[in-house]
């Protein structure tokens, strides 16, 4: 259970919708690749309409301060079945980046410490709809900012769905303190940048993820401190490809 999910959620039945072309989708579309079950024909790259003009929103306050940046799409909606593909998958991945071996009971301490690291990003894949993973909503975006010409993601001083400290929003506010002049500080100055513009735009940010932002599910209401979500799991019967 996480500390949002004690928020009620009064659904307000809003369908998901495709994001509209003036949304750079970063493609090929990651859990795709990695081989997620979507099903034929399903597109990933879809968020609630109400989302999406909160998207557009943040967009353009970005574009009237930075006129050759853009907002990039890595991943949107995200049905159980590919959350519960991706935990694992993301668990096999850590463990192999520390060379670890899941069916080696000598390893297992180390291994359940992976599980740990993993379950502070990555929501557990529940089906009960009191508390849904919030991409399985259709209220959270991951993104990062892009430059326009050409269509190219910044760095932001670590990668999306990195497992660890560099991942948290503020994690190099104080090298940007310290050193202004550093790539660190870059990095900084564009989380900020990008938090500034969504914030502004009506939604609110995972605590542990610069990439993870979200308005109307539980965590967007945990954080901002409304009583109740109005996003629940978005059924497969949105899923209008």
């Amino acid at each position: 259970m996480r500390p949002w999910n004690d928020r009620p959620i009064v659904d307000c039945r809003e369908p998901l919708q495709p994001l509209p072309p003036p949304l750079l989708r970063l493609q090929p579309h990651p859990y795709v690749e990695a081989g997620a079950p979507y099903g034929p024909g399903s597109d990933p790259f879809r968020l609630r309409s109400g989302v999406i003009k909160r998207l557009l929103m943040a967009q353009q306050l970005l574009q009237q301060q930075q006129p050759d940046l853009q907002l990039a799409i890595f991943d949107a909606w995200r049905p159980i079945a590919v959350q519960r593909y991706m935990v694992a998958y993301a668990i096999g991945e850590e463990c192999e980046r520390r060379g670890l071996n899941q069916g080696d009971p000598a390893q297992a301490a180390a291994v359940e410490a992976v599980v740990d690291d993993v379950g502070r990003f990555w929501a557990p894949p529940s089906s009960d709809p009191t508390m849904p993973p919030p991409h399985s909503t259709g209220a959270a975006v991951d993104l990062t900012l892009a430059s326009c010409n050409p269509d190219q993601p910044l760095d932001m001083g670590g990668a999306i769905d990195a497992i660890g400290e560099i991942s948290h929003p503020d994690h190099y506010g104080d090298a940007a303190k310290q050193r202004p002049e550093s790539e660190q500080a870059v990095w900084h100055q564009r989380r900020e940048l990008l938090q500034q513009v969504m914030f502004a735009a009506g939604f609110e940010q995972h605590p542990n993820e610069w990439w993870h932002f979200s308005h109307g599910d539980q965590l967007w209401a945990w954080r901002s401190g409304a009583e109740r979500a109005f996003y629940a799991g978005a059924p497969s019967s949105s899923d209008t490809a």
